[in-house]
């Protein structure tokens, strides 16, 4: 493997403007942009994300309801609060079947981050990973009552389920000896992070990734 290696083909970063909730949507836009496919991010949100309303009943003196993120997008990408890895690529696979397309994406789950670089991002193969924005400390922000679920659910219809300020998703597209580089929607650039911050942040989010194969 080499001491260093970015992805630079077909990478262009799409910065995160109109869908304000929608780094999740804007991470698989670029990562199946990069895989040749002709699509925006208006594509996946308005037509494939299963979104799920989100109450906020603690205004009003009662009681927050909405999905487990494992299971559906909490609210929409123009405004909500986020999606996790198995409910995404659930959404990216039946885009790339409308596509009549031979690839599928793989939730990678509890996958270390060196292993995503060894067999995947040293090849050239894109990763969407869960982590946060700026690389900043996440920290509960908001907790609700689980009103949806599927089969990729974490929780039962009735359990509490906690959103995360910062939460993000990037594409990782490369690595040198101390650093991660990241196609990041909302830097609208690529980013580059420490080794080490970047692992204690994908942890943090439960090691979640998408691989598109």
């Amino acid at each position: 493997m080499p001491e260093k290696y970015i992805i630079d083909e077909n990478v262009k970063v799409i910065k995160q403007d109109d869908l304000k909730a929608g780094c999740e949507t804007y991470a698989c836009t670029m990562l199946l942009n990069m895989l040749g496919f002709d699509l925006d991010e208006h594509t996946i949100a308005d037509n494939y994300l299963n979104c799920q309303f989100v109450y906020m009943g603690e205004e009003e003196g009662g009681e927050n309801y909405g999905p487990d993120l494992y299971s559906a997008f909490a609210g929409t990408a123009y405004g909500g609060w986020g999606v996790y890895a198995p409910s995404m690529a659930k959404s990216m696979n039946n885009y790339l079947k409308d596509r009549k397309s031979n690839l599928k994406a793989y939730n990678m789950e509890n996958v270390p981050l060196e292993d995503l670089i060894d067999e995947y991002v040293s090849k050239g193969v894109p990763v969407m990973v869960w982590a946060t924005t700026d690389m900043d400390e996440p920290y509960v922000f908001t907790t609700w009552i689980v009103n949806y679920v599927d089969e990729n659910a974490r929780t039962k219809l009735g359990d509490t389920f906690s959103w995360y300020m910062h939460e993000h998703c990037l594409v990782l597209i490369g690595y040198d000896s101390d650093s991660y580089y990241f196609a990041d929607s909302t830097a609208g650039k690529i980013s580059v992070f420490k080794k080490d911050l970047v692992k204690k942040r994908y942890e943090q989010m439960g090691q979640q990734s998408i691989v598109v194969k």
